[in-house]
Parts: structure tokens; sequence; C-alpha cells
């Protein structure tokens, strides 16, 4: 249980990237006051946390519907995870854990960005939303397990949230290099998780034997 939380709090935390969407916040709000920032990060944050709950409470049951095993998600959500990790190795902006720069531009002539691109694809991204899937099957039947999940993506959402909130002092304290090397630094650990996941689902296939 306890190494479930460990690589749900991980997982969460590198596909959601707190600190990484903080520094995009404080460039996209520039200009608006305080109390605006403010507002628009408490509704990104709550919105994108909602997202994600319905992702993980009933992804799975979506995909069994549509006749997509748990091998085969395990293997598609790895490769998933790997490519946005190898995307954050190199500092690349792919739109799985970030807005790409059509997407940012379109944002900046936005009067609210609580919704896009704060919410999704900044917090709640296609990375995060197929994490939050994975770890939930990975729990299985197990309620208390599920709980655990549960209870790490809300941690690392309320941890977005104040990271949104001090999003300016985060941005003047990091700068972009600082941001890149943390990004690159999180980016090899998502790289080995995601090859846990494509492992796992090669074993449930019964393909390895």
């Amino acid at each position: 249980m306890l190494e479930l939380g460990v690589v749900a709090l991980a997982t969460f935390f590198v596909t959601v990237g707190p600190v990484d969407v903080a520094v995009v916040y404080a460039v996209l709000s520039q200009g608006m006051t305080r109390s605006q920032r403010r507002r628009m990060a408490w509704r990104g944050a709550l919105l994108a946390t909602g997202i994600l709950m319905l992702f993980a409470l009933f992804g799975e049951a979506v995909l069994s519907l549509l006749g997509i095993t748990m091998p085969a998600l395990y293997t598609a959500g790895g490769i998933l995870l790997l490519l946005i990790g190898i995307d954050m190795v190199f500092a690349r902006s792919s739109g799985g854990v970030s807005a790409t720069p059509a997407e940012t531009s379109e944002a900046r002539a936005r009067g609210d960005i609580s919704v896009f691109p704060l919410a999704t694809p900044l917090l709640a991204g296609p990375g995060a939303m197929g994490a939050a899937i994975l770890l939930m099957s990975r729990a299985g039947d197990d309620w208390v397990a599920r709980a655990v999940v549960l209870g790490a993506l809300a941690a690392i959402m309320a941890l977005a949230l104040i990271c949104l909130l001090v999003a300016v002092r985060l941005q003047h304290l990091l700068g972009v290099t600082g941001a890149h090397v943390l990004t690159r630094v999180l980016g090899v650990l998502l790289c080995a998780l995601a090859m846990q996941f494509v492992f796992d689902g090669l074993e449930k296939s019964g393909l390895l034997g």
C-alpha cells in the first residue's frame, strides 16, 4: 500500500507538473491583478481536480465498454507516458503535460485562462488523465488502495494550487533555466515509471511467457 502511494504521488507530481504549470501561469497571467490571478488559480485547480477525479473513477469502466483490456491499457498508457517523459527530458512542448505554442498564443488573447489552458491541458493533460486511469486499475477492487490513489491525486492538486497562488515568486526564483532543469529531472523519473507500466502490461498479456 505504501509503495502504491509513493508511486501515485510521484506519477501525479510528474504528469501534473505543479511547478512547471505555475511558471507558465505566471507568464500567461501577466498584466492581471492579484485578485484575478488568485480567482483563476482556484477555478482552474478545482476544475482540473474534477476532471482527473472523473477519469480516475470512471475511466477504466469506459475503456471496458470499448473492449480495451487492462494489459492493453498498461502498455499503451506506458508508451504515452514514455513519450511525454522523453519530451520533458529534451524540454519540448508536445501538449502532453503543457500547452503547445499555438495553444499558448491563443491563451494570451483570452481574458480568462482558468479553463483553457490552465485546467486543461496544463493541469489535467493527457499524461495526468492516463496516469489516473492506470493507477486506479493497479489498485483494482481494493477500496483502500483506490482511496490511496485518490488521496495522492488530491494532495498533488492541492500542491498545484499553492504553486499557482505563488506563481510569480516561483517564476522569479527558478527562471527559465531552473524550470527546464527540474523538468528534465522529472522527465527521467517519468520514463522509468512509464517503462514499468509497459513491462506490467506485457507481463499481464502473457506475451512474455
